[in-house]
């Protein structure tokens, strides 16, 4: 056993607004009695239920077995969860013993296409056919630290039900990643399907932990945060001849491949992005199948990240035309879904509830460690909530202290790996958010 680290920030927040270090506001609001003990209590369920779900992976709308965990769970708690929403979704409400006001927080269950190769002993060995192709299959990304941190603020919170004010929705999601083609899923589903019709929530909650800090921080900004993000699929279509004779066909991988080189200029040379941000990659390109053959044609897909909604369609203009135009000078055609489905839009966090929220996050961390991140060129459909209520989404850093998260592992690399330092802080974070807003809610 060791010291409470609030024990320590107390005193130090203390000693340090005594020599005018910080706000006397931050060093008059004392961190909720309940939450270091809580965190504690769940903190080792927490962890094996993490590396659980990271070692049994589920691409979205297939998360069944983790979907059963987290309802099996939160019928032991004594609630009543809701399943097969949007697919594989669970929700369940904790009505408190007073009055008071709603919230929802929500969590991501889904895993990627990824083939693992960080050595952990419960690292992934599950593999599964994507896009026709046979990968791994990964929490590259962190959901499987989402899903346990809330099955862990879940349990935390019914402990305190007889002195909770107000009411509390659990939601897990599947497939914020995006369903498999030609399938509704996400935030999106989940919200057509109902969850906030009879559950109105004042306010939303949500966290992704990130390579970007180190563990022991958390990053926060109000407004947009995250960028939006929509998909592509162009197929280049040429005709199909002997590698030896390529004036016999017209040849898709030329044209495709100058497709790709002049996309750049949309970035570089028709975006003002002096006034925001806005990337255009290139995902993945598939076409033929052998050395000497030139194939019919050839397939590209990638991703759109925007924060404004007129460079948004812009881009989508542009990319159109470049395909086409720069297709049709090599004598093929280009078929260009841009975008290919209805993607996610900017989230943006409610100015005032950040505000209001801030203070709750560095009594979790300390001042110091509440940091603003910057705009974010990932994409969550946590953006969805936050367009229903007032959203307030942040990062948990997930690389250890003592690394350079600019030199970790990003999300979504097959070597992402999570300081499990990082469920503990976002247990104690949400725990701290949703305490500090039920009782004190805004008034109205």
């Amino acid at each position: 056993m060791h010291a409470s680290p609030f024990n320590l920030l107390a005193i130090s927040v203390a000693l340090a607004a005594a020599l005018g270090i910080v706000p006397s506001s931050f060093a008059q609001d004392a961190q909720h009695p309940k939450v270091a003990a809580a965190a504690q209590a769940v903190n080792a369920k927490v962890v094996a239920w993490r590396r659980d779900i990271h070692q049994h992976p589920e691409l979205g709308n297939r998360e069944v077995r983790t979907a059963a965990l987290v309802a099996e769970h939160l019928r032991e708690l004594g609630l009543e969860p809701k399943t097969g929403i949007a697919t594989t979704g669970v929700t369940a409400v904790l009505k408190g013993g007073k009055p008071g006001p709603r919230i929802a927080i929500r969590a991501d269950m889904d895993a990627l296409p990824v083939t693992e190769r960080t050595g952990l002993p419960f690292a992934s060995k599950v593999t599964t056919t994507f896009r026709g192709e046979t990968t791994g299959v990964m929490h590259a990304c962190g959901h499987d630290a989402h899903t346990s941190v809330l099955m862990g603020v879940a349990e935390a919170l019914v402990a305190m039900k007889d002195e909770l004010p107000g009411e509390v929705m659990f939601i897990f999601q599947p497939a914020e990643e995006g369903p498999p083609d030609g399938e509704e899923g996400g935030a999106e589903e989940m919200l057509a399907q109902g969850i906030f019709r009879d559950f109105r929530p004042d306010a939303v909650f949500g966290l992704h932990v990130f390579s970007t800090l180190n563990a022991g921080q958390i990053g926060v900004r109000g407004g947009p945060l995250m960028a939006a993000s929509d998909r592509f699929n162009i197929v280049v279509k040429g005709r199909q001849t002997h590698g030896s004779r390529p004036w016999g066909g017209v040849d898709p991988i030329v044209a495709a491949a100058d497709v790709i080189g002049s996309a750049q200029t949309i970035v570089s040379r028709r975006q003002d992005i002096s006034k925001q941000p806005v990337v255009v990659t290139f995902g993945a390109i598939k076409g033929g199948i052998r050395y000497n053959i030139i194939p019919d044609e050839v397939e590209l897909v990638g991703t759109i990240r925007t924060f404004d909604e007129d460079m948004r369609q812009q881009v989508f203009t542009d990319l159109t035309r470049v395909a086409e135009k720069v297709a049709e000078a090599h004598g093929a055609i280009a078929d260009a879904q841009v975008p290919d489905t209805k993607g996610n839009p900017v989230t943006v966090n409610d100015p005032d509830l950040t505000a209001r929220m801030i203070p709750s996050l560095q009594k979790v961390v300390g001042a110091g460690n509440v940091v603003d991140p910057g705009l974010t060129m990932g994409a969550e459909d946590f953006s969805y909530y936050a367009r229903e209520v007032p959203g307030l989404f942040f990062f948990v850093g997930s690389t250890p202290k003592g690394k350079d998260p600019k030199t970790a592992p990003s999300n979504h690399s097959p070597e992402f790996f999570l300081d499990e330092s990082a469920l503990d802080v976002g247990v104690r974070a949400l725990l701290q958010v949703a305490l500090d807003y039920l009782d004190d809610p805004p008034q109205g």
